[in-house]
């Protein structure tokens, strides 16, 4: 399914925040309101990969939070799964007190609406999503199980998004910001490709 320039599907899950608090009226809509949101996607706590992607992510929270950037985190346990990986330190195999909310989908029905479910294990698939201030998703990413995301290239996408929406040029293969944009105009691309063409 394929979802970059539709509105992101809202939903309303109980979640674990980053305090610790158990909350079950979690609103994607109300809290990325306004907000450039990431919304990403693993299997299951308690795994293999997915540790990994978690401390990732809080590794770089700084980076997300400079940019003013929301990070939201969904599996399929149930909020007191999530609390207790939470409460297990990294060195232990844990995640420890992440800086992002985590959703609980039992259900499955929020992975089910972004079309990302394993077709035979009915977990997700990892998936990200960039959801831009007005809710509509800039950019998605779908890696099968074994396969760790990248998430500084998560935030190169950011920052190529924001540098669009501040400027009006649009951003080449393997851009980044201190890098040359393109005036998206044909003479924009002639003189871009004059000076990079070897360089891309």
């Amino acid at each position: 399914m394929i979802l970059v320039s539709k509105k992101a599907p809202n939903f309303i899950a109980s979640a674990v925040l980053p305090n610790g608090k158990i909350v079950n009226d979690f609103n994607l809509y109300e809290y990325s309101s306004g907000k450039i949101t990431v919304l990403f996607f693993w299997p299951m706590d308690f795994t293999f990969v997915c540790p990994s992607e978690l401390i990732a992510f809080n590794n770089l929270y700084s980076e997300f939070n400079n940019r003013d950037v929301h990070i939201i985190g969904v599996s399929i346990d149930s909020v007191y799964v999530h609390n207790a990986w939470r409460n297990v330190k990294p060195k232990n195999g844990g995640i420890g007190a992440v800086q992002f909310p985590m959703i609980s989908d039992i259900t499955k029905n929020i992975q089910k609406s972004y079309g990302i479910e394993h077709p035979e294990l009915t977990v997700a698939l990892r998936a990200s999503f960039i959801i831009d201030q007005d809710g509509i998703i800039r950019h998605q990413s779908i890696n099968d199980l074994p396969i760790g995301r990248n998430i500084l290239e998560i935030i190169r996408i950011i920052d190529a998004f924001i540098f669009y929406k501040k400027y009006g040029k649009v951003c080449p293969a393997n851009w980044s910001k201190e890098k040359e944009a393109i005036q998206a105009t044909p003479k924009g691309i002639k003189k871009y490709l004059s000076k990079n063409f070897k360089k891309i």
